[in-house]
């Protein structure tokens, strides 16, 4: 918590491509070590796949899998009276759009290498089922929701 007021989030520079902040965030989220030209190459190499195979316009099928993976619901743990409980809470914006963006992309590494030897190509197939509302990703933001609404009992104590 910082003692000067208020830090304003800094605004990513939209990419150059699809001139979209969020497939800069997607970028940035696939980048290891530091390496941004190689995941940009990756990225844009499966958005290329999904126009290629599927048909689409990649940047609307990119969009339709963000928003369908992005989860409405979550846990978050609170202390009260030295037992924890799971209480449900709604996602803000920012934090539901970077859930999913982190969902499709640890989807998309645990695809086995058998069919899809590329990160390009199971990063391709991932974003095609999560449009689909079918696939990893998706089954994680379904799991989410089911603990949240498991855990009802206690969202009486969200603001105690």
């Amino acid at each position: 918590m910082p003692r000067s007021g208020r830090i304003n989030k800094r605004q990513t520079e939209p990419d150059l491509i699809y001139n979209s902040r969020l497939v800069t965030r997607f970028i940035n989220r696939v980048m290891q070590s530091g390496k941004k030209t190689v995941a940009q190459n990756l990225v844009y190499k499966a958005l290329e796949e999904i126009e290629k195979n599927a048909g689409k316009n990649p940047l609307t099928v990119f969009e339709t899998a963000v928003s369908n993976v992005s989860p409405k619901m979550e846990v978050r743990p609170r202390r009260i009276g030295g037992a924890s409980y799971q209480i449900p809470v709604e996602v803000r914006g920012d934090r539901r759009e970077a859930l999913a963006i982190r969902w499709i992309i640890m989807a998309a590494r645990s695809r086995s290498n058998k069919e899809y030897h590329t990160f390009d190509k199971k990063l391709a197939v991932e974003l095609l089922d999560a449009a689909e509302g079918k696939g990893t990703a998706i089954k994680k933001k379904e799991d989410t929701l089911k603990v949240a609404e498991a855990n009802k009992a206690f969202s009486h104590f969200r603001f105690n």
